[in-house]
């Protein structure tokens, strides 16, 4: 059963998504502030796909439950439900380990095909399929697409799904300039209609897990006018 967790203070508003999200065949927890919805996570053992979490929220704030969520879960799912003037809130929600964002107001279609994607990404993640082959190694990297791990000089690097597949992505294209319509058609997905900065969001991201100095990066290239590449 697909699973989502919905944290949002406003019932109007968690009641809309949880009916629509019914409807698209989910099973919904609901919380109705972040400290609920850390409880509920925990009480379930984790057995959530995705996590909608809204940013303002009492007791506990929508960016402090995803940052909590993520050391809790490399493969779940996060969606941030922001408003249109939270736009420092969108970055911060994406550098905290969120995988998108919605902008309300938002329409049902929007929402659950945002939803959708993501839990496309996760159920491909923990699916226990085969793989062609199970390592790339491009200098002191090594990326097992097996286990789905990175490893740098043979020290692990904690990656979310979507960094996991940007980096799959850059090593199995390693010196091409990737646009970042093609990383984001890649990663979120061909009908995926939110803004193409979530794409600098993520390289920022990973930036300062792989790069020695994230400010000047000697592997994730950026070209300008077009997108980015990985060097070796």
């Amino acid at each position: 059963m697909k699973r989502v967790l919905i944290a949002e203070d406003e019932a109007a508003i968690r009641e809309f998504v949880v009916i629509n999200l019914r409807r698209g065949g989910y099973e919904v927890l609901e919380a109705c502030d972040g400290a609920q919805a850390l409880e509920l996570y925990d009480s379930c053992g984790g057995n959530v796909d995705i996590a909608l979490l809204d940013v303002m929220m009492p007791n506990v704030d929508g960016l402090e439950v995803c940052r909590r969520l993520r050391t809790k879960s490399k493969n779940l799912g996060i969606i941030m439900l922001t408003a249109k003037t939270q736009e420092m809130d969108k970055v911060t929600g994406l550098m905290t380990g969120a995988d998108d964002y919605v902008t309300k107001p938002f329409s049902p279609t929007e929402l659950v095909a945002r939803v959708d994607a993501v839990y496309r990404r996760v159920a491909m993640n923990n699916a226990p399929g085969s793989v062609s082959s199970d390592t790339i190694e491009l200098g002191e990297f090594k990326l097992n697409l097996r286990s789905r791990t990175l490893t740098k000089n043979g020290e692990f690097i904690e990656l979310t799904q979507v960094e996991f597949q940007m980096m799959e992505y850059f090593f199995q294209n390693a010196g091409d300039a990737l646009s970042r319509t093609a990383i984001l058609n890649k990663v979120w997905g061909d009908e995926y209609f939110g803004e193409e900065k979530i794409v600098d969001v993520n390289i920022r991201r990973l930036r300062m897990k792989v790069e020695e100095e994230p400010s000047a990066p000697k592997h994730l290239i950026t070209i300008w006018g077009i997108g980015y590449k990985w060097l070796v």
